[in-house]
């Protein structure tokens, strides 16, 4: 197989038969990772969950892995806390083509809220309680708000603003989001010399100081 195109109806199928056992509160998507990522998702059923439809871009799980900056691949059952207060819990089977590249990716996020919310009356019924799992994820339309995300979160690295950062901490957060594939999304490292103050020629510099010291 070259790309997900040569086995297309299958995958369709698998979506399918996906959607109509697990129901309207399980999106099933399908993504093209040859795609630019602002645009790899082929194929969504129950778009309604996260708020995408084809066209749209996957989430900062994805940008890792295509990054290979994570030794991981498929995923199950993670937990993801949306902006909008839903709760979903999903998991990723990534596919690869004869030479063992990525190329594709079946990702399945079912909306647990309410399910959680009958769990937690339960909990209250029996007096017992454990704490709820977190995670980084960000599903979203377009990687523009997969950005934000990334620089919230470098903001928040250091006790100090980010025009106040030395040459070290802004190597690392170079290499924070080098690891979190932040790259390979276009036009980022423009967004990235405004958000650092710092050239092209400055990031590309510590970009590739990052990566020789991190294969060392």
């Amino acid at each position: 197989m070259k790309t997900i195109y040569d086995n297309i109806e299958m995958f369709k199928s698998v979506l399918d038969l996906l959607e109509n056992h697990l129901g309207q509160n399980c999106e099933i998507v399908l993504h093209d990772n040859t795609k630019e990522y602002e645009h790899s998702i082929v194929d969504i059923r129950n778009g309604h969950v996260t708020g995408r439809k084809i066209g749209d871009c996957g989430g900062n799980w994805g940008l890792e892995v295509l990054s290979k900056m994570t030794a991981d691949t498929h995923i199950y059952n993670k937990i993801v806390h949306m902006r909008n207060g839903k709760i979903i819990r999903g998991s990723s089977m990534f596919v690869q083509d004869d030479d063992g590249n990525n190329i594709g990716a079946i990702c399945i996020n079912m909306d647990i809220t309410d399910t959680l919310k009958c769990e937690e009356y339960l909990k209250q019924l029996n007096m017992y309680a454990t704490p709820a799992p977190s995670a980084n994820e960000l599903f979203s339309t377009n990687v523009s708000q997969l950005m934000d995300n990334l620089l919230l979160q470098c903001e928040n690295m250091f006790d100090k603003p980010i025009s106040h950062l030395n040459k070290d901490e802004k190597m690392q957060i170079i290499h924070f989001l080098d690891s979190k594939g932040a790259f390979l999304i276009t036009k980022s490292g423009d967004r990235v010399c405004d958000f650092l103050n710092i050239s092209k020629f400055t990031l590309y510099n510590y970009l590739e100081n990052t990566r020789q010291n991190n294969l060392e």
